[in-house]
């Protein structure tokens, strides 16, 4: 265990969601931002301050309205975001897209993304394709090297796709995609130089998590030291260092515990030791999976009440089978637990053949990185879906220019809104507030009053 202080100024398989730890990034269910606004007269963290044009929305959009509103409820009989079920096989001129993702390497294996990608390919070309054309996926595997991503991307654009989609790309070949004219939409940005690239990024990334989990220690907790537990691997250093640099923005002092990426109990209790020795007002946990029941486990052992901040993967099905209530005190980011709008309906719908189980089954939360990977294929599916309904022709290069310019969008399916280069810092991102869940006693996620929709914008690093 290596210790560093800092003060200002000075139902998915186990086995994919594991593959999610190297990165330890937005929980896994990172913008599933709940609808509905938060209880009693308080005003909730992700409303406050309003947004401006520099900066990123702070609040949860509606549905469209207005006159510059794309009206598709007499078109469709529905709101664009839970139409799919009511519309049939799309009969236009197919649509080609390519999608670049990481697999098969030791560390770097995500093929949950490319399976929930695929899957939602499949569930729009049952119900209303791209806009009205049917699609066409055609995958490319990187391998975590340069090399590989730019054969990636000479071998899509060979195909003619209109549209790349990035599931966990290390090292998107921009200039590729460029040269041919080709836009590029990711699930999210991971290395630095995805924040400004010539992209748009739909559902965050580490900075904006790590922001919003600064935001909850300052204004929910009152915090003014943070005690870190994290893992030393390249992904969850990379959320460290965001994480750091967020609550330096917020004027909150740290201390930084890191152990090995798999601990015995006695590892886990001596890092949970170790962090509270000097008494911080709050922890954040950057471990996963095993990680997870090491140090809600190692922390119930020691008798100790600290708060924790911790990711989605921590409140999967089966990390809280085997520890109970010894999660008691633990708080998610990334995590709305409802799982009965129309719209999370129709996530299960489309995951249930992919997953080879009744859409009951199918458990939202337990996605792993695959349902980021849902959100990017859904939401541009209700993107086309509402221009098509306003007569306007889709092409790759409109969607993108369409999800680029709008103010009024929503990320599917939960309604975290869409600010596509609202941040001069991150202008390749979109998405910039997550919801905040908490473990109750029987085995309970809950979501917390208040943080329903947390805005990262004012401590992003």
């Amino acid at each position: 265990m290596q210790p560093s202080t800092h003060r200002p100024g000075t139902l998915w398989p186990g086995a994919l969601r594991r593959r999610a730890a190297w990165f330890c990034l937005v929980g896994t269910t990172a913008l599933l931002a709940a609808s509905c606004s938060s209880s009693g007269d308080t005003e909730p963290i992700g409303t406050s301050g309003g947004s401006t044009a520099s900066t990123p929305a702070t609040t949860n959009a509606p549905a469209p309205t207005g006159s510059d509103a794309v009206d598709t409820t007499a078109a469709t009989g529905g709101d664009a975001t839970t139409v799919f079920p009511e519309l049939g096989p799309p009969t236009g001129e197919p649509i080609t897209l390519g999608l670049v993702n990481t697999e098969g390497v030791p560390g770097l294996d995500f093929p949950d993304i490319r399976v929930a990608i695929q899957a939602s390919v499949d569930y729009l070309n049952q119900h209303g394709g791209l806009g009205g054309r049917p699609i066409t996926l055609e995958t490319c595997v990187s391998k975590g090297a340069p090399e590989s991503s730019q054969a990636c991307a000479q071998e899509l654009v060979g195909k003619g796709i209109e549209m790349a989609l990035l599931g966990l790309d290390l090292f998107p070949d921009y200039a590729t995609y460029k040269a041919a004219g080709v836009p590029v939409v990711g699930v999210l940005p991971i290395l630095p130089g995805d924040y400004s690239a010539e992209a748009l990024f739909l559902t965050g990334g580490n900075a904006t998590t790590m922001a919003a989990v600064a935001r909850v220690a300052k204004e929910k907790f009152n915090a003014t030291k943070v005690g870190i537990v994290s893992a030393d691997n390249p992904g969850a250093n990379n959320s460290e260092a965001a994480l750091v640099g967020a609550l330096d923005k917020a004027g909150i002092a740290h201390v930084t515990v890191k152990g090995g990426d798999n601990e015995t109990d006695a590892g886990y209790q001596g890092l949970m030791r170790q962090v509270t020795k000097d008494n911080p007002d709050l922890l954040v946990s950057l471990y996963a999976d095993a990680g997870c029941i090491g140090t809600i486990r190692g922390r119930a052992a020691l008798g100790i009440q600290t708060p924790v901040i911790t990711t989605g993967i921590c409140s999967a099905a089966d990390v809280l089978k085997e520890v109970g209530d010894d999660a008691l005190g633990w708080t998610y980011v990334g995590v709305q637990a409802d799982q009965t709008s129309p719209a999370q309906l129709i996530m299960k719908d489309v995951m249930a053949p992919a997953l080879k189980v009744d859409p009951s089954e199918v458990d939202n939360t337990a996605l792993g990185l695959g349902a980021l990977g849902v959100y990017e294929m859904m939401s541009l599916g209700v993107y086309a879906h509402m221009m098509e309904s306003a007569g306007t022709a889709v092409t790759g290069a409109a969607l993108y220019d369409f999800v680029k310019t709008s103010t009024d969008l929503t990320l599917w399916p939960g309604g975290a809104p869409i600010a596509c280069g609202s941040s001069a810092t991150y202008p390749s991102v979109c998405s910039f507030s997550f919801p905040f869940a908490e473990y109750q006693a029987g085995g309970k996620v809950v979501p917390v009053a208040g943080l329903e929709a947390v805005s990262s914008a004012e401590f992003l690093p």
